[in-house]
C-alpha cells in the first residue's frame, strides 16, 4: 500500500506531463505571464467559470463526436477539480471570515457541489457517440450555471468585503485555489464529500490515478493536461 508521501510525489510528476506529444510545444511566456500576475480569489474563479461555459458550448454546438468527447473531457478535468478547489479553499474562508453567514452560504454550496458532482460523474463515463452524452451535459449545466450565477453575484462579493481589511488576502487565497487543483482529482468522486480532512486525503489517493487516466484521454488540441499551473 502507498504512503501519502509516494502519493503525492508521484502526483507532482503526474501534473508536470502533457496531455500528449503535441502538447510539448508548451509557451512558456504565458506561464511566467500568468505566475507573475496579481489575481483576486473572484477573478481566478470566475475565470474558470468563464472556461466551463466555453467547453460546454464547444460540445453542444457541435455535431462532431470526436470534437465533442473533447471539450467533455475538458469540461470534466476543469470542474472536477474547481470545484475541489473551491471545497477546500474557499468555503473555508466563508467560515473563517465571515461568521455565521459564511458557515450558511458554505453548507449551502457544499451541498450544489455534491449535486454537480454526481451529475458529473454520469457524464464523465459517457462517450459522445451516446445519444443522452449532449442531454446529460445540459442537465448538469442547468444545475451550475444557477451555482455560478449565485457565487459571482453574491458569494464571491461578500468573500471580497471580507477580505478587504487585509491587504493581499485575497490574492494569496487565489494562489493557494490554483497550487490546490494541481494536486486533486481530475474526475468526479461524489463519495468523497465535499468537507476537508477526509476530501484532502481521499483527493490524495485518487488524484495519481485520475491524473494518469488523463494522459490517455483525447482533450482538445494543444491542451495540456494536467498542467493546471498555468491557470
Amino acid at each position: 500500500m502507498f504512503s501519502l508521501r509516494t502519493i503525492a510525489i508521484s502526483q507532482r510528476r503526474l501534473a508536470s506531463r502533457p496531455q500528449n506529444l503535441n502538447a510539448l510545444r508548451f509557451d512558456k511566456r504565458a506561464f511566467s505571464s500568468t505566475a507573475a500576475k496579481t489575481t483576486s480569489i473572484s477573478d481566478a474563479i470566475i475565470k474558470d467559470h468563464r472556461e466551463l461555459e466555453q467547453y460546454y458550448n464547444e460540445v453542444i454546438n457541435s455535431n462532431n463526436h470526436d470534437h465533442q468527447q473533447r471539450f467533455g473531457n475538458q469540461f470534466t478535468w476543469e470542474l472536477a477539480r474547481h470545484s475541489v478547489g473551491e471545497e477546500l479553499v474557499v468555503y473555508p474562508a466563508f467560515e473563517k471570515h465571515m461568521g455565521a453567514q459564511g458557515k450558511e452560504m458554505a453548507d449551502h454550496d457544499r451541498k450544489e457541489h455534491h449535486r454537480v458532482k454526481e451529475l458529473l460523474k454520469e457524464f464523465q463515463n459517457m462517450k459522445a457517440e451516446d445519444p443522452a452524452y449532449v442531454p446529460k451535459l445540459k442537465e448538469l449545466w442547468s444545475v451550475l450555471s444557477e451555482h455560478i450565477k449565485e457565487e459571482e453575484e453574491k458569494d464571491l462579493p461578500s468573500l471580497e468585503q471580507a477580505l478587504s481589511s487585509a491587504s493581499g488576502q485575497s490574492e494569496s487565497m487565489a494562489k493557494s485555489f490554483g497550487h490546490t487543483k494541481a494536486f486533486v482529482p481530475s474526475r468526479s468522486h461524489p463519495s468523497a464529500g465535499e468537507n476537508p480532512p477526509f476530501e484532502t486525503v481521499m483527493g490524495l489517493m485518487t488524484a495519481p490515478i485520475d491524473h494518469l487516466a488523463d494522459l490517455f484521454r483525447k482533450f482538445p488540441d494543444k491542451t495540456i493536461s494536467p498542467n493546471p499551473s498555468t491557470k
